[in-house]
């Protein structure tokens, strides 16, 4: 399997993950979703505003690799996060828009990438202004790791409030294959 073949089965995973998650959460009320569970974003919905900021910052970083910049100009033209921690919606409703509309965003960005331009080393600053130069397979594995860490975190303030995920493996979206 090829490393896109890879990172679109990374995409198609985060898309159904975050579908499961904000499905589990939308049964919680406003009060269960803001409270201050000690977690590093203090709550689920912290968590998840943390992670569409994440998401946010590096798309907009991605975008600026020649090949991505048309199938990332919807997400580039977004403002800025603030801070890691900045609450973009307070609540759920406009947040899971938000992440459908960007999770799709991220499918056709990935479907769009060639192999040769995971090769590419993209310079970039990080939200202190300290410059980087990195490769962007590297980067974009960072990216879906981030997503996954702080879903996992999100799992256990669900499970902390009484919400069952269920499955969350990656392992039940790879798909079967057949001797040939």
């Amino acid at each position: 399997m090829s490393l896109k073949s890879q990172f679109e089965l990374l995409a198609a995973y985060n898309q159904w993950m975050n579908s499961k998650i904000y499905e589990a959460a939308g049964n919680l009320s406003a009060t269960d979703l803001a409270k201050d569970r000690g977690a590093f974003f203090g709550s689920i919905l912290g968590t998840l505003n943390h992670i569409l900021v994440g998401d946010t910052i590096w798309l907009k970083r991605f975008a600026t690799h020649p090949s991505c910049f048309n199938s990332l100009r919807a997400v580039a033209d977004l403002q800025s996060p603030t801070s890691l921690d900045q609450i973009i919606f307070d609540d759920l409703r406009s947040l899971t828009e938000r992440r459908m509309w960007l999770d799709l965003q991220i499918i056709d960005w990935i479907a769009g990438l060639s192999e040769s331009d995971l090769n590419f080393v993209l310079s970039y600053h990080n939200t202190k202004g300290i410059p980087a130069n990195k490769r962007y397979s590297s980067l974009v594995l960072h990216f879906f790791n981030h997503q996954t860490h702080h879903r996992g975190q999100v799992s256990t303030l669900l499970t902390q409030a009484c919400v069952d995920l269920g499955v969350t493996d990656l392992l039940a979206q790879i798909p079967e294959e057949t001797y040939v």
